[in-house]
């Protein structure tokens, strides 16, 4: 556990050299939040004041909790596995006394933490300004916390699947590119999953996509009480237990398959 610990702070410290591109994510999270804010306030407000259980100060608290996670949320399918794989690094990584991918999703963890302090808090400060509601219950709190680092783990775990693939597949920018765009989306990033037609948003619970971000978003924000907080938090041990062990299944069988040529 000491390793794991010392990775995970390598993550955190190995994120905080790259201070300028913090910057620069809070400036592209505040300005997409603000249009954002224009967008869905106006939609609340030409559906009555209350679309689909979002009034204004929800919807503001969703818009900011969303942005407020984008920098920690893997939903790029990024990682360093796929680079390692691909020019064989990766069997160094196996000859090293640790898991992969523990190892990797460890440090990964620690890069998003860190994230959430430069591009996390100042969204926060902006929602306060611009009216987030607050949940009633002051037990959305740690719970909220704990789900949301489900969240964070869940992201980089699946996110982990699409680097592997590189066992097999030459080249996995394109299967990427695929999950960006499937992730954000029904992860909740542009809209409330809630907003989505029936038939759409029982397709987006059958995916771990909702587990990064929406799920924690809805306890922090108090849109569930207790029995409705701890069902989703069940929710998100079991889509890690599924994500981690499909990882761990894919690792094997790619070490199996691997093979490296030259020195």
């Amino acid at each position: 556990m000491r390793v794991y610990w010392r990775l995970l702070r390598a993550g955190f410290r190995r994120q905080s050299a790259y201070r300028l591109a913090a910057l620069g994510g809070v400036a592209a999270n505040a300005t997409f939040g603000l249009l954002k804010v224009e967008v869905l306030f106006a939609t609340v407000r030409a559906a009555g004041g209350d679309l689909a259980g979002y009034d204004v100060g929800r919807m503001s608290t969703y818009i900011w909790l969303s942005q407020a996670l984008l920098g920690s949320v893997n939903l790029s399918g990024r990682t360093d596995i796929a680079d390692r794989i691909k020019d064989g690094r990766v069997a160094v990584d196996f000859l090293r006394p640790l898991d992969v991918q523990a190892a990797e999703i460890t440090i990964e963890v620690g890069r998003a933490l860190f994230a959430l302090i430069p591009r996390g808090i100042p969204m926060l400060v902006i929602g306060v300004f611009v009216g987030m509601a607050q949940p009633g219950s002051f037990a959305a709190y740690p719970l909220g916390a704990v789900s949301l680092l489900l969240g964070i783990v869940i992201s980089v775990a699946t996110a982990y699947l699409v680097g592997v693939a590189g066992f097999w597949l030459v080249e996995t920018r394109g299967l990427q590119v695929f999950y960006l765009v499937v992730s954000g989306f029904l992860a909740g990033l542009f809209v409330p999953i809630r907003l989505f037609p029936r038939w759409l948003w029982l397709a987006a619970q059958a995916t771990p996509f909702p587990s990064m971000m929406t799920y924690p978003i809805d306890i922090l924000a108090g849109r569930v009480g207790l029995a409705g907080a701890l069902t989703l938090l069940a929710a998100q041990l079991a889509w890690l237990a599924g994500v981690g062990g499909l990882g761990q299944a894919l690792t094997r069988a790619g070490r199996r398959h691997l093979e490296v040529q030259g020195g």
